[in-house]
């Protein structure tokens, strides 16, 4: 079975708080923030966008899995803010590893599940013996339109996952993954529109709970598991309530959840959501412990995956936990937020 052999996160060092953004539109900036879970985001720099995020999460878990880059048979990228509309991500990435020339690549878009749809790609060939390792990276520099919800909780940042065969190198296996997928349009956005729409509470109920709970629940059904077989869940997080409302509805504590629950802290990272929130969970893992991740991407559809936890993670740590770098910030204000939105839109 094939299984993770490293991973790597990165998160930008900006943050806007929720109040710096409820101030200009003259809004309640503690009901807005207790209404969505969210203090504050990650905001990307002027130099930052998603295929730099992709190349650190990527370093990162080179650093490692302690492969060579050139190994690496397959590069794939999940996000809905690739740089280029025709110029993928993926072969920008694999360069800047030095991966090539001979690998696979291809960018993935199913809004914010495609960091998980590449994971499931990825295991799937190195499962197939077509490739020895496989890269799936999920990141996003997440926007949203000015004075919309999504403008308080869009966020920047990314992960990224090499998976391998060698029992010796397997830091969590990969058990099982399934998706549950369906036509649910509760988010979109047009060609050449600058922000994405969505359907207000339409996203809740028939959207996110729908495709979540039934993933979890087919696969936890499919392997004869409870929630109590689990030492953490991890869920995608499009604000901090949704994600303890699920968890509490399949019947998981919030002990199980809060590890992987960033959110709050980053805002929702869209394609790097679920994988980010892994990594942060893989970084207090320990062997023997059972992981349940999550994704959901509007459109719609979720993968649910069941990884397991080994004794190699001991010997393989990251240099700088997830929550290092969640606590390493610096604030902006909404003026400065604005100016590098408008410089990135010029370039």
């Amino acid at each position: 079975m094939a299984g993770i052999v490293g991973y790597g996160a990165y998160v930008p060092l900006r943050r806007i708080k929720v109040e710096s953004i409820a101030e200009v539109w003259k809004k309640d900036a503690i009901r807005v923030s207790e209404g969505l879970g969210v203090r504050e985001k990650a905001v990307a720099a002027l130099d930052e966008d998603t295929a730099t995020i992709s190349v650190e999460s990527a370093r990162r878990a080179l650093e490692m899995a302690k492969i060579p880059a050139k190994k690496i048979g397959a590069v794939y990228v999940g996000s809905e803010s690739h740089p280029y509309a025709v110029n993928p991500t993926a072969s920008t990435v694999g360069d800047a590893l030095a991966a090539g020339p001979h690998f696979m690549a291809a960018d993935f878009e199913f809004a914010c599940k495609a960091g998980t749809a590449a994971l499931q790609v990825v295991a799937g060939l190195v499962d197939a013996n077509m490739i020895e390792y496989g890269l799936a990276i999920g990141a996003d520099t997440a926007q949203g339109r000015p004075n919309d919800a999504l403008e308080f909780t869009a966020g920047s940042g990314g992960a990224a996952f090499i998976v391998g065969k060698k029992k010796s190198e397997i830091i969590a296996s990969i058990d099982d993954t399934l998706s549950f997928t369906t036509d649910t349009p509760d988010f979109w956005r047009r060609p050449h529109a600058e922000f994405p729409r969505h359907a207000g509470r339409f996203t809740g109920e028939p959207a996110y709970f729908r495709h979540v709970l039934s993933a979890a629940n087919a696969i936890l059904k499919k392997n004869k598991l409870a929630p109590s077989d689990f030492d953490f869940v991890v869920f995608h997080q499009p604000n901090g309530k949704f994600p303890l409302l699920a968890a509490k509805k399949l019947g998981f504590e919030d002990r199980q959840v809060r590890p992987g629950l960033l959110t709050p802290f980053i805002g929702n990272t869209y394609s790097g959501a679920t994988p980010v929130g892994l990594a942060a969970v893989l970084d207090v893992a320990k062997p023997g412990q059972r992981i349940l991740a999550v994704s959901y991407g509007s459109g719609a559809g979720s993968d649910a995956f069941i990884f397991s936890v080994t004794r190699n993670i001991l010997r393989k740590r990251p240099r700088m936990p997830v929550l290092e770098m969640v606590k390493e910030k610096e604030y902006i204000s909404y003026a400065e937020y604005i100016k590098n939105r408008r410089k990135i839109k010029s370039m």
